[in-house]
Parts: C-alpha cells; sequence; structure tokens
C-alpha cells in the first residue's frame, strides 16, 4: 500500500464491479473518469519516462477530472476499499477446481515497439495487426510476421483514445474508448473508409463466422454483425456461476471458442460464447524478468496463429512478443 502520492493519474474501479461506480482503467488500459463517482490517484513513478509522459498528458487532456492529493487504502486492483465487488471471479487472479489451469510455453520471442500501448493484436494473412491506445498515440499498423518489418502504421485522431481491432473480409474494424466510434479501414492500406456510432466503452473485439465479438470491461460480450456493426445479441460470462468481469483484448479461434485477457491479471480466459463459461484458465505469468517488468504495463494482446495451437502474446509497453502454445 502506498500513500506517498504526488505527481498522479486518475484512476476508477472498473464497470464491471456493477456497484454503479464509473468504469476506469488506469494506465494498464485507459485514464480518465466520470465526475462524482470514486476518483482516485494511484503511483506512477515506477513507470518508465514515455509512459509517464503520455500518462500525464492524457490526464491534462481530461479536464474535467478532479484531482486529489493522496488515497490512504488501495487495493491490487486500484480501487478504494470496500468498492471491488469481490463475489465477481474477475476480482483477482482467477482460480476453480472444475475448469483447467493452463500454463504458457515459449517457444520464441520477437522484439515489439515498448512505447506501444497495445490494446488489439490480431494475425491476418502474413501480417500481424496492432492497435495502441492513450491519447496523441493511438495508431494502428502492420508489419511482416516473419520479418517484424512494419508496413503501414496509420495514426489516430489526437483527441481519440484506440481500443481493440479485428478483421471482418476486406474490413478492419479499430475500436475507441469513450469516443463510442468503431473505425471500419481498408485491410491493405488501413485508411479509414468510414466511422460506425455505438453505446457504452470500447475494450475488444475479435470475429468469427459470421459476426463480431465485442468487450467492454464488464462480464458481458456483445455479438455485432460484421458489416453494419449493429448489435445481434449478447452473453455474460461466468466461471463456476460468478460473472467474470474486466474482460479486456479478445481473440476469436476456429474451433469457435473467445479467448480473453482479464484486465490487471495475467490470466486469459478460454470462453464458450454459446454458453458464456469459462472453460480454460491460462496462466499467463513470469513472462518477463523482474527488472523488465519495471518498465511495462498490464499484459494485453492475443493473436492466434491460423494452422497451428500457437498464439503470439504481448502487452501494453512489453519489450518483447511471445510465440506460445497454451499447455496443461
Amino acid at each position: 500500500m502506498r500513500t506517498d502520492l504526488d505527481l498522479t493519474e486518475v484512476g476508477q474501479c472498473p464497470a464491471g464491479n456493477h456497484h454503479g461506480l464509473g468504469q476506469q482503467r488506469t494506465h494498464g488500459g485507459k485514464l480518465g473518469g466520470r465526475l462524482g463517482t470514486h476518483t482516485l490517484i494511484l503511483p506512477y513513478r515506477r513507470h518508465t519516462a514515455p509512459a509517464r509522459a503520455a500518462m500525464l498528458a492524457t490526464v491534462t487532456r481530461y479536464r474535467a477530472f478532479s484531482l486529489v492529493a493522496a488515497v490512504t487504502a488501495l487495493t491490487v486492483g486500484g480501487c478504494a476499499a470496500g468498492s471491488v465487488d469481490t463475489g465477481s471471479a474477475g476480482s483477482g487472479s482467477l482460480t476453480s477446481s472444475s475448469v483447467p489451469r493452463l500454463h504458457v510455453e515459449v517457444l520464441g520471442t520477437s522484439p515489439h515497439d515498448p512505447t506501444s500501448f497495445t490494446q488489439g493484436l490480431e494475425v491476418s494473412g502474413a501480417e500481424l495487426l496492432e492497435g495502441t491506445g492513450l491519447l496523441g498515440r493511438s495508431h494502428i499498423s502492420a508489419r511482416d510476421l516473419g520479418t517484424g518489418v512494419e508496413r503501414v502504421r496509420v495514426p489516430l485522431p489526437d483527441d481519440v483514445f484506440g481500443e481493440g481491432l479485428t478483421v471482418a473480409g476486406d474490413t478492419v474494424w479499430q475500436l475507441t474508448w469513450r469516443d463510442h466510434v468503431a473505425f471500419a479501414r481498408d485491410r491493405d492500406t488501413l485508411a479509414e473508409r468510414a466511422r460506425v456510432t455505438y453505446d457504452g466503452e470500447g475494450w475488444g473485439l475479435c470475429a468469427q463466422a459470421n459476426r463480431l465479438v465485442m468487450s467492454n470491461g464488464s462480464d458481458t460480450l456483445t455479438f455485432r454483425d460484421p458489416v453494419t456493426f449493429q448489435p445481434v445479441g449478447s452473453v455474460a460470462v461466468t466461471l463456476d456461476g460468478k460473472p467474470v468481469d474486466r474482460l479486456n483484448e479478445l481473440e476469436c479461434t476456429p474451433d469457435g471458442m473467445v479467448y480473453a485477457n482479464v484486465w490487471q491479471t495475467s490470466d486469459i480466459v478460454r470462453i464458450d460464447p454459446a454458453t458464456g463459461r469459462v472453460v480454460a484458465i491460462v496462466d499467463a505469468s513470469g513472462l518477463l524478468t523482474a527488472e523488465q517488468e519495471k518498465g511495462v504495463d498490464v499484459l494485453n494482446g492475443i493473436a492466434a496463429v491460423p494452422g497451428t495451437d500457437r498464439f503470439l502474446i504481448t502487452g501494453k509497453l512489453y519489450p518483447f512478443v511471445f510465440d506460445v502454445r497454451f499447455v496443461s
């Protein structure tokens, strides 16, 4: 617990706790908050100088948010004591006696831009697509899967906070956090073709054969039409009958499953979208050394490698992309 807070960032408890608090992720996802809710100040000194500068720039842009000098009670999840719904399975590292707990087998690594605040990751053809966040730094890029050479990068408007992405046919859909806008982009050039509005926040996105799957930081996955982006259904995600909230970046796989990062943990959950049940938990902790962890943020980014049982995973400000298998 820390109470010696000076230069700070604004944070709030996630909406997934169902207490009516404004949804907020710290630099692990988003910055900002809603007036009249439990606004907190969280330490930022352990982060790299570029990350601190970006965080402060983001807070400056959210001028309506109040700043306070100190908070005397913080949980690991960054919420004031008593404000976390402990009945939710997403309130910390997940445990269950009814579903398998898997681990990652690291097969290799490749360099990752340590200034990229990863929000979406997906393999498309011979390229790796990545979407990043933070105001003034959000972009979408495509780079060669084998060489890592970046072919194209398109910045988002400075006042837009980028989020998850996915490919549906010849369209790349890219979410935004609180701007209520999804960008429809050309798959080759990544140039914007259209914008579609949606309600609520945007976190993660992936594509199945006839629909998109979207997360908003709660325990709900929303299904959307891959052409119009209109909602066509939803499912609540549960583990042993309890809601699993803070669902973040998503990856849809050919077997019909959906994988999701659980924000502020090293857990990845495998979800059956037909029922919402978590059918496996992947423990992805220990990828970085203690020294490397000092300059990074949360694990975020899952990309299945087509035709294999491998995944590429990374995190916000991570120096590497890890080529892994999920094994028992």
